[in-house]
């Protein structure tokens, strides 16, 4: 009975410690075993290019990064991630499979064991700031014949402010309804979770994450196999949430409504090859590097008709 997706997150104990105690001959080690994909990954934040940078600002970031590396079974899949993301932005996380997008959240979030690194939220560790952040889970990690309804899934957002153990009150479970009232799924609050389609999965979940109430809100692929309502409900709920000043960090797959759908971007192949605005960022040359030169010709269309100043689109970080 997997359950991790409805608790608080916490940092595994998974074992590093050769790592730990060796870091200087990992880190070579490492640098060796990436170099044969330098013309991919490019040099991570040496790479960074971002032309409408923040003004400088005593505020501290809504997500920091330094110096991240993540290993499995010593093999690197994150190395020297630098990151600042600023504040009020829809962010997405691109790159090819096996990149490192996803476990760049699950490091974030600590469900994964880092070599190295160090992560903050508003300045200070994760570990502290937890309740600041929400969390939308891909669908395949989520096991969805778990015996509880669209609105009990809801609900679960509160426990952080209920206290675990404690009953979920009724005043709990109205908040919990406007939740789902939000992304279009009050009618379904009592319907089983397996009973639901995926793209009314999805929803569910965005509405679990609104009942965080977070300033920082980290989405792993939340369009993946949804169907267009569905799709344009992320979208809705993405622009209320950055209207509100929320920062919202998203997975994303789909080259094309990137321009669309988001403001910034962080270009990813183990390393970071760029981040920053989107319209500074987002450039055939980052891509090549990001995807190895291997850009497929679909891919390559996608991003010149995304470009294409003939073509109706709207503002970044929109999808009118």
């Amino acid at each position: 009975m997997r359950l991790s997706f409805l608790t608080d997150t916490r940092q595994g104990n998974t074992e590093v410690d050769d790592m730990q105690t060796s870091e200087t001959s990992a880190r070579d080690a490492g640098r060796r075993s990436v170099d044969g994909q330098s013309d991919a990954a490019g040099t991570a934040h040496h790479g960074r290019i971002d032309a409408d940078a923040e003004p400088p600002s005593d505020e501290p970031a809504p997500l920091s990064v330094k110096d991240l590396t993540v290993a499995y079974q010593r093999k690197p899949v994150l190395w020297d991630i630098e990151l600042t993301l600023p504040e009020g932005r829809l962010i997405a996380v691109v790159g090819p499979n096996g990149a490192g997008k996803s476990t760049l959240i699950k490091a974030v979030l600590g469900l994964v064991p880092r070599a190295s690194g160090q992560i903050s939220i508003y300045g200070k560790p994760y570990e502290t700031q937890r309740h600041l952040v929400g969390y939308v889970p891909q669908r395949e990690s989520v096991d969805w014949d778990f015996p509880v309804n669209a609105l009990d899934v809801v609900a679960m957002g509160f426990y952080r402010k209920i206290g675990w153990l404690r009953p979920v009150t009724r005043t709990h479970r109205r908040a919990a309804l406007k939740e789902l009232e939000k992304v279009g799924m009050a009618t379904f609050a009592h319907r089983q979770i397996s009973q639901l389609s995926g793209g009314q999965q999805q929803r569910v979940f965005l509405a679990r994450a609104l009942a965080q109430d977070a300033r920082v809100y980290l989405m792993d692929e939340p369009f993946a196999g949804v169907d267009t309502a569905t799709e344009r409900a992320i979208i809705a709920l993405l622009k209320d949430l950055k209207a509100s000043g929320k920062t919202c960090v998203v997975v994303h797959h789909d080259l094309q409504t990137v321009p669309t759908y988001f403001d910034h971007v962080v270009l990813l192949n183990m390393r970071v090859v760029a981040y920053g605005s989107t319209e500074a960022v987002f450039t055939e040359e980052n891509l090549k590097k990001t995807y190895g030169g291997r850009l497929t010709l679909l891919s390559q269309a996608f991003y010149e008709l995304s470009k294409d100043p003939r073509l109706p689109r709207g503002k970044k970080g929109t999808s009118e």
